[in-house]
């Protein structure tokens, strides 16, 4: 029997304050037959939606272009004021192989999505990650320098250039990231304190372009409603540098500031076998297998 084929999107809208604008992006995926929505992520601090979902890759990939269309429509970025780094309406869209699909299909599906975005609804759109046509494109904060206000001038320059469209932002919906990558842990660490620059100095030692662990970006921000600051991270590869490593060097470098982690959070969907190898590694267990886990064993 063949594998079926399934792939995985998480796009990324700036939205995360009105539930009836993030109500209609989703429904254009919701309504789509050979997908299904999984998980719908909003938060408030961040001005952000994460959606997850998964199907065969032609409904996954026509959803994508789908919700950026209705995120073009409803969210104006001249408006626009959140904590999390964004350069347009939709943000980010990235294609996650799950079955019986390889990456460099997801890489062929996130150049007919960006290339449609451009053509279609006027939006510059930038590829990332395994699909990115350039080094200096591969990691999303770097395109994202500057975010939406400093990308009005620097997209002028022939650096900065759009993989497809024109050198100049949508009027309100700005630029797309898109792009094909494995899957992603978006991991949140909230600090007792509300001093900024303790949470970006931890952050600056935790990350792999400031010399940290590797497969980790991170970022310190305020959250306002917590009144606290934050470190908000992506975990690239779980397998290599795993969730218990990221927190234990998290809380050991807070820990210098005389500052201690209160509560975790992740965002979006996780793989079970990150949250395994966390499990094990604060439980000090040996040899653990899948098979020993009774919701698992009697499905």
């Amino acid at each position: 029997m063949a594998e079926k084929r399934v792939v995985e999107c998480v796009p990324n809208f700036s939205e995360g304050r009105r539930p009836e604008i993030i109500d209609e992006i989703v429904s254009e995926a919701s309504r789509m037959m050979g997908l299904k929505v999984l998980d719908v992520a909003p938060d408030a601090s961040h001005n952000r939606v994460v959606v997850t979902m998964a199907g065969l890759p032609e409904a996954v990939e026509e959803a994508a272009f789908r919700m950026t269309a209705k995120a073009a429509q409803l969210i104006d970025m001249n408006q626009h004021r959140g904590e999390h780094p964004r350069i347009g309406a939709t943000d980010v869209i990235p294609f996650v192989p799950v079955s019986g699909v390889t990456m460099e299909e997801c890489c062929e599906m996130a150049r007919r999505v960006a290339k449609r975005i451009a053509e279609e609804l006027g939006i510059p759109t930038y590829l990332y990650a395994k699909a990115a046509t350039r080094p200096d494109r591969v990691r999303l904060p770097d395109i994202r320098r500057g975010e939406y206000e400093g990308l009005r001038d620097a997209i002028k320059d022939p650096a900065r250039h759009p993989d497809f469209g024109k050198p100049q932002l949508h009027p309100t919906a700005g630029a797309t990231v898109v792009g094909a990558r494995p899957p992603l842990i978006a991991f949140n660490a909230n600090l007792n304190t509300q001093d900024v620059e303790i949470a970006k100095a931890v952050a600056k030692a935790v990350r792999e372009s400031s010399g940290g662990l590797m497969n980790v970006q991170a970022k310190g921000i305020m959250i306002e409603e917590k009144k606290c600051a934050q470190v908000t991270m992506n975990l690239l590869d779980y397998e290599r540098t795993p969730m218990a490593r990221v927190l234990e060097m998290v809380k050991t470098e807070a820990a210098r500031y005389g500052v201690q982690v209160i509560e975790t959070e992740i965002v979006g969907l996780v793989p079970l076998n990150a949250l395994l190898d966390s499990a094990c590694w604060y439980l000090r267990v040996g040899k653990f297998s899948r098979q020993q886990i009774l919701d698992l064993s009697v499905e």
